[in-house]
């Protein structure tokens, strides 16, 4: 019998909600009878969303949150004055194991601060990284941090390495996936000095499959599964890659209109193409966890729509079924480099 998984969703975080998180929820539930759904927001304009749609009754349950932490707001006070929030109340419900995961659509600093305060990181974990699967020629690879330790330790990126073959490995299927940290050249002795202490303690880790560095034009053809760097650096790359994703888009749609003749080309190419852009759109894979709390954290991009939101809870089911976070626990508890020490 298949593990049923409860997601505590914040129904009121980011750019389209609460319609396209409702719509997103029950999308979910209407692939997989064996997740459940907990709405936490406003009942009312909640409730108003879900009458549009047909779904089993039982798979979702509205809690009510009447306040909501806005984009624009310090996330510490945020978290601090707005218990009633449904951010603050949804992370609540993971902390207390009424959920098994949460997501949300909204302000990134008010996730990251209460994930860490109400969830919790795993012993051990120094700091959870905000880990998104992002596209590439031979699939999708898993960047290590995005957005949550701008400045980082050698320490800090060894454990993402660990996490984050875990998550490939279980999650995604990868098995012994590659591991890369970002680098301005392949040959060991380039980098800052943060990559210059860090080279080494990878390449000492026996329990990952350390291939060196990788350099950020390589990063899409998929030469490693997992890559590493600080979240300054992983931001600027996960941003620059969404917005030349967009740009192409726009530029292959520009020129398949501009004549006549083109217009036909297109309607010859059109199912391929679509198939091959598919692969290559964010929002096929998820959210992005934030991996080494007690108890999964997704964040979503702030404009995400139904069909994000709906891959995000699927996501967590695959988390839970595969208990990702009990062998991250496991996996940072044994430190093979103290073990020969």
């Amino acid at each position: 019998m298949a593990e049923s998984v409860s997601v505590a969703l914040d129904a009121m975080g980011g750019d389209n909600a609460p319609g396209e998180i409702v719509k997103g929820a029950v999308d979910a539930v209407n692939m997989d009878n064996t997740i459940h759904v907990y709405l936490v927001g406003k009942q009312d304009l909640v409730e108003a969303e879900l009458r549009k749609y047909t779904y089993q009754k039982e798979q979702i349950d509205i809690v009510d949150a009447p306040d909501v932490i806005e984009t624009g707001e310090p996330p510490v006070m945020a978290i601090r004055r707005k218990k009633e929030s449904s951010l603050v109340k949804a992370l609540t419900m993971v902390k207390e194991k009424k959920a098994d995961a949460f997501v949300s659509a909204g302000s990134s600093g008010a996730i990251l601060v209460g994930g860490q305060v109400i969830v919790g990181r795993l012993p051990g974990v120094e700091r959870p990284p905000m880990s998104p699967l992002i596209p590439t020629a031979k699939g999708v690879s898993l960047l290590l941090d995005s957005g949550a330790n701008v400045d980082s330790r050698p320490s800090f990126l060894v454990q993402w390495a660990k996490m984050g073959s875990i998550y490939m490995e279980n999650v995604v299927g990868i098995k012994n996936p590659k591991v890369a940290i970002v680098n301005v050249g392949v040959e060991e002795e380039k980098g800052n000095q943060l990559v210059k202490e860090t080279y080494p303690l990878l390449k000492a880790c026996k329990d990952i499959n350390f291939v060196g560095s990788i350099e950020a034009r390589d990063i899409p053809n998929g030469d490693a599964d997992v890559i590493v760097c600080d979240a300054f650096v992983g931001n600027v790359i996960l941003k620059l890659y969404e917005g030349l994703a967009k740009t192409l888009l726009s530029k292959i749609k520009g020129a398949f209109m501009s004549s006549l003749k083109s217009k036909i080309g297109a309607l010859l190419v059109k199912g391929s193409l679509k198939d091959t852009l598919k692969s290559f759109d964010a929002t096929e894979y998820g959210g992005a966890p934030l991996i080494g709390l007690n108890g999964l954290v997704v964040k979503t991009h702030g404009n995400a729509k139904a069909k994000e939101i709906r891959n995000s809870i699927l996501q967590c089911k695959k988390f839970k079924e595969e208990k990702v976070t009990e062998k991250i626990t496991e996996s940072i508890q044994h430190n093979p480099l103290e073990d020969e020490a």
